[in-house]
């Protein structure tokens, strides 16, 4: 009986991993010449990590894979790592002096669990974070190198939708219960009446925003008008989207989607494409105390590599591909064999991907074949030409005149 894959997780077959070490690589490179480091956490955290001052909703603390470390060095309640953004917080606050400006980025897969089998349990992350007093300077970096991945990544026609945990938590607030907020934001009539019969005055302000989007100054003087006692927070909206405008970023002030990010105190962005959410971010100045540390600033985001892939499809990467070469041997013998072999070692030192195999070997996945033992017949697959009674250094020569 042939055994399934776990529910709820993905095989990445050549193609696949192809796709995924080309986002890998786009996003170190895009960190790098940023000026982030990359890190890397454990996959086992302390449950405490995730369950102090709140740092994890009550929803996603139902969704951990957790279990009792009996056999292991601590005896304590530890988990399969459920979040990228808090364990960078507690490898600051162990790692680094007080107030010292960090700038990280890292590459993690992420478990939760998710009962229907529907959703991953496993998902990658590419993160980036930012810690450290950058001010809201440091959040419109955060937005601008996250597009500019995604552009190199071909991923077209993104829309940065932008919130504040500061409105969020308001209508939270008032509302009572973060189940009831995103029923109105969703536009459930029942709710909105349900609400008008207990709150009529709340019930008023999200009819004016719900389902509404904007990116001028007027639609945010709207927003200053309906909740006067939020100042600070459209400050904080203004201040980074003139940022990037400046940058020439565009986006949407879509109030309302910042719920679920319980540990955000600021700015809250996200990115879609084509109704998919391939990341999201914001500003958290109150986690890194959470877990155990002075009060810092920070910011950062992480991009979702399966929804990314989704996005982009195979035919993205084949250009990035290194070429491929199959080396026939004409025959089995000794000298004919250390020929090819010579041969291989040239054209791996140069660059290629180089194979060895029969003569009946499946070819049409191959950019080059060469066949020969003392001396080569090359046959460009570009072309259809065939080039006989090459030496090792003619064939070099040969595939480098057209690479």
């Amino acid at each position: 009986m042939k055994v399934p894959r776990c529910k709820g997780t993905r095989d990445l077959l050549p193609i696949g991993m192809a796709l995924f070490r080309h986002i890998e690589s786009i996003f170190m490179d895009s960190c790098i010449k940023w000026g982030y480091k990359e890190v890397r956490t454990p996959t086992l955290e302390y449950l405490h990590l995730f369950t102090s001052a709140g740092t994890l909703t009550p929803e996603m603390l139902g969704r951990v894979y957790s279990f009792l470390d009996w056999d292991g060095w601590s005896g304590e309640r530890v988990v399969l790592r459920p979040d990228g953004t808090i364990p960078i917080a507690r490898l600051y606050g162990e790692s680094l002096c007080e107030g010292a400006l960090a700038k990280f980025f890292y590459i993690e897969n992420l478990f939760a669990f998710e009962g229907t089998g529907q959703e991953p349990r496993e998902r990658w992350e590419c993160g980036a974070e930012l810690i450290g007093d950058t001010g809201l300077s440091g959040d419109a970096e955060l937005i601008i190198l996250a597009l500019e991945v995604l552009k190199k990544l071909c991923v077209d026609d993104v829309e940065v939708r932008l919130s504040h945990a500061g409105l969020i938590r308001e209508l939270l607030r008032e509302a009572g219960s973060a189940e009831l907020l995103q029923q109105l934001i969703d536009g459930n009539k029942d709710a909105l009446t349900e609400l008008k019969n207990k709150n009529a005055e709340l019930a008023q302000k999200l009819s004016l925003i719900s389902g509404v989007t904007g990116k001028s100054e007027g639609y945010l003087d709207k927003l200053r008008a309906i909740f006067p006692t939020l100042s600070a927070t459209f400050d904080d909206l203004a201040n980074v989207t003139q940022l990037l405008d400046v940058s020439g970023c565009k986006y949407n002030l879509h109030i309302a989607s910042g719920l679920g990010f319980e540990y955000y105190t600021g700015i809250i962005f996200q990115f879609y494409c084509k109704g998919s959410k391939l990341g999201s971010g914001g500003r958290y100045d109150e986690l890194i105390p959470l877990v155990g540390d002075c009060p810092t600033p920070a910011s950062g985001f992480a991009l979702y590599v399966d929804h990314i892939m989704d996005a982009m499809g195979p035919v993205n990467v084949v250009g990035t591909l290194t070429e491929n070469v199959l080396i026939k041997p004409v025959s089995d013998s000794a000298d004919v064999q250390k020929g090819c072999y010579h041969l291989a070692v040239c054209l791996r030192e140069s660059g290629y991907v180089v194979e060895m195999g029969p003569r009946s070997q499946e070819e049409a996945e191959y950019s080059w074949i060469i066949a020969g033992g003392k001396d080569f017949s090359v046959i460009d697959k570009y072309s259809g030409v065939e080039y006989k009674g090459l030496s090792v250094a003619d064939v070099l020569q040969r595939l480098e005149a057209v690479r």
